[in-house]
């Protein structure tokens, strides 16, 4: 693979953000409101599809193809988002701390719908596989989930379009270090316990769930309670660079797992 198609992730976003920039522009300069679903789809998908091109471009080590890895960003996304949207009102009456745990619980769980769909009966059963469909649903539920909330904000605002271009470079900006990386996490294990499309449920699978569980019920639960705790205007952005840190590194480590798994393989 040449360099430049290596590089293929940092044009997506590149060229991805000129043509949201030109978006706004327009919609500010004629006030045409066809193209405010445009300026939200854009910001909010573009994050994570420069992502998952990342990911895709290292391609020589997975055995999943473009089609498997779009399937999954769709499913995780779309199906993700309404799982979730039909079980936290069931078990979750307002957000605090302890219920945004209860949250982690739900989104990590539902976010595993693409990988399930995709993975069973085929032959995804190395952590690099898991890896790439991890990275791909969840970067799909961020992307669903954050269109929603860009829409929110902008119904909320008052059509404030500053307001809703903030959360939608917000969530953007985060998402990489947010569900992506977690549902990777949680995918790499899965996939490499499992064997050709059959999933087995053990102790490594359930470490790595309640690993991300609470990595995602403190990125929710933290901005709650730590202005109490620690009253310094940047504690939340602190916290969650922190918590996102800590995220990267597990992935990365599992992600050096799997290339030595790969290696070993001879693959």
């Amino acid at each position: 693979m040449t360099q430049a198609k290596r590089k293929y992730w940092l044009r997506v976003l590149f060229v991805g953000f000129i043509v949201y920039a030109a978006t706004i522009f327009a919609f500010m300069l004629t006030g045409n409101i066809n193209l405010f679903p445009s300026i939200v789809l854009i910001g909010n998908f573009l994050v994570p599809v420069a992502f998952v091109s990342f990911f895709y471009e290292k391609r020589e080590w997975f055995s999943v193809n473009m089609s498997a890895t779009a399937m999954c960003f769709f499913f995780g996304g779309a199906l993700g988002t309404i799982a979730a949207s039909l079980l936290e009102p069931v078990f979750i009456s307002e957000l605090t701390f302890t219920t945004a745990f209860t949250v982690g619980i739900i989104e990590e769980l539902t976010k595993l719908i693409g990988v399930f769909l995709i993975a069973r009966h085929r032959r995804y059963n190395s952590m690099l596989d898991g890896i790439i469909l991890g990275s791909a649903a969840g970067m799909g539920f961020a992307a669903f989930e954050s269109t929603g909330y860009a829409f929110t904000a902008f119904l909320q605002s008052g059509g404030s379009l500053t307001h809703t271009v903030f959360i939608t470079l917000l969530r953007g900006i985060t998402s990489p270090v947010g569900h992506g990386t977690w549902t990777a996490i949680l995918s790499s294990v899965l996939l490499r316990e499992s064997v050709q499309g059959k999933f087995f449920i053990n102790g490594k699978v359930i470490k790595a769930y309640i690993t991300v569980v609470v990595l995602h019920g403190l990125w929710d639960g933290f901005p709650l309670v730590i202005n109490y705790i620690f009253p310094w205007t940047y504690s939340v952005i602190t916290g969650q660079i922190l918590l996102g840190l800590t995220g990267l590194y597990i992935l990365y480590k599992r992600w050096r797992e799997s290339k030595l798994e790969f290696s070993e393989k001879g693959l």
